[in-house]
């Protein structure tokens, strides 16, 4: 797929304060949206602003376009 994280949202999510504990307890973000996370698929778009608004990112901070030959 050519759209790829630039970063490992997990990680910057448990920096940001957002244990992946606490995102189950509170429901913030569904385990299946977590597995995507830990897998590198990408997400729909409201999952990707709700990271947005955690992060206090823009999605390009977040993923980035990565050409491949497949296309």
């Amino acid at each position: 797929m050519p759209i790829k994280y630039k970063i490992d949202v997990i990680a910057a999510l448990k920096a940001a304060g957002y244990s992946t504990y606490r995102i189950r307890k509170e429901k913030i973000i569904s385990q299946s949206t977590l597995q995507k996370f830990r897998n590198g698929e990408i997400v729909n778009a409201d999952n990707m602003a709700l990271i947005c608004k955690l992060l206090k990112c823009q999605p390009g901070d977040i993923i980035e376009y990565v050409e491949t030959d497949d296309m």
